[in-house]
């Protein structure tokens, strides 16, 4: 059994867990992504099984309706305020963590970049990646 993604908020006061094996890994340069990550992306792993996700403690969250109109629902710690995860409401068992909430953030291994359209010129990602720019097609 390979080893499980573990991590959490900045405090400890919320932990997840699962040994599922993520569907995708990404950084996402649009405009929401920015403002709560506070600088030009954020960067996720992207889980099929929510259910699978052992999550402790309680998160706080906000919903947002993303540039594609579906609801996303960004859970972060109310205790240090870190982002950890969101969740989709279109796609409910889908749960997408903060690559670096990781407590092996090396473990991230990105395939693409989102919503290169809205990149920051500042925010320079590895020119090997490919680049989208809004969603991919599913």
């Amino acid at each position: 059994m390979k080893d499980p993604y573990r991590g959490g908020c900045a405090c400890g006061a919320i932990r997840y867990e699962t040994t599922s094996e993520p569907i995708v890994e990404l950084h996402c340069q649009c405009r929401d992504c920015q403002r709560r990550s506070g600088t030009g992306h954020s960067s996720y792993l992207t889980f099929a099984q929510r259910s699978a996700m052992r999550i402790t403690g309680e998160a706080t969250s906000w919903r947002v309706a993303g540039e594609s109109g579906n609801e996303k629902i960004h859970a972060f710690c109310p205790v240090c305020g870190a982002p950890v995860y969101l969740t989709f409401a279109a796609m409910p068992e889908l749960i997408a963590v903060h690559a670096a909430s990781l407590d092996d953030p090396g473990r991230f291994n990105p395939g693409f970049v989102t919503y290169g359209i809205r990149a920051q010129p500042w925010d320079r990602m590895d020119p090997g990646l490919r680049r989208f720019d809004r969603m991919p097609p599913g």
